[in-house]
């Protein structure tokens, strides 16, 4: 009965559309009750492989609706709940379902990157190589995908990183999700260093910089900074206030000397 109810649920949630995505949390609980009465929501020797399969898919759909939900602690928990099922044999043939392994690892490989934490990606990466093979890596378009990525990233290319994210190679709809926090990203930080390195900059250069759609959006951006757009312009205050702050500096230490030097030639005056 439980069997029956869960196929049925798996089929529910392959089914969803994004209009209707917020249903999945709802039949994820179910399923796992269904999983509970099955003994087969953590593996052990006793599990029958068919529901081992089954448990599996459950739990990727879990993660791949996770990420349409935009809720990254969700997916990482299914993530780490999948890795003592992929630790086994490939048990997909027997759900029926082909396995989307590749696909959840691809996507923590794409979350490791947006949160900046390269060494779990190469962790990560290296396990996969260890199992897999790396010819085997190499023809898989959600491994490489990332793994691109990060190519990209390292060699501060951030053109092609953008490239990248451009909806015809992106692999899946989940991974477009990811996409976006990572230009989001390098978007920040380009911004940081831009503030640092000049007083201004033209708007029409900065929407390329920041790898904006419309001038408009550099205009939007901006202001979520605390920049100042005016006469064409995005002005940094942070770098403005900096200049001020040198400016005032140099002449409190230019009347320093001044008045030192005034010194000196008194005191020269009254020796001869």
């Amino acid at each position: 009965m439980a069997e029956n109810e869960l196929k049925q649920i798996i089929s529910q949630l392959d089914s969803l559309k994004a209009n209707n995505v917020n249903e999945a949390p709802q039949l994820l609980s179910r399923a796992k009750l269904a999983l509970l009465h099955l003994k087969a929501l953590v593996p052990s020797e006793d599990t029958q492989p068919q529901h081992l399969a089954l448990a599996a898919s459950v739990l990727e759909l879990g993660a791949l609706n996770s990420i349409k939900l935009k809720d990254t602690d969700a997916f990482t928990r299914y993530y780490q709940q999948l890795q003592p099922f992929y630790s086994l044999s490939d048990n997909s043939q027997a759900s029926g379902r082909q396995s989307n392994q590749s696909k959840v690892t691809g996507l923590y490989l794409l979350l490791l990157l947006s949160v900046g934490d390269y060494a779990g990606f190469h962790t990560v990466l290296e396990g996969l190589e260890q199992s897999s093979g790396k010819e085997h890596l190499e023809k898989d378009e959600f491994i490489q995908y990332p793994v691109r990525l990060e190519q990209a990233l390292m060699e501060g290319s951030y053109d092609k990183v953008w490239g990248e994210t451009k909806g015809e190679r992106v692999p899946s709809e989940e991974y477009a999700v990811f996409s976006e926090v990572l230009i989001n990203t390098i978007r920040s930080e380009i911004a940081s260093c831009s503030e640092r390195a000049y007083p201004s900059l033209p708007i029409s250069n900065a929407k390329n910089l920041l790898f904006l759609d419309s001038e408009g959006a550099v205009i939007q951006f901006a202001q979520s900074r605390g920049w100042v757009a005016k006469d064409g312009r995005i002005y940094f205050p942070q770098q403005e206030e900096e200049m001020l702050a040198a400016e005032k500096n140099v002449m409190s230490s230019s009347g320093v000397v001044i008045e030192n030097t005034l010194g000196y030639a008194r005191k020269l005056e009254t020796i001869v």
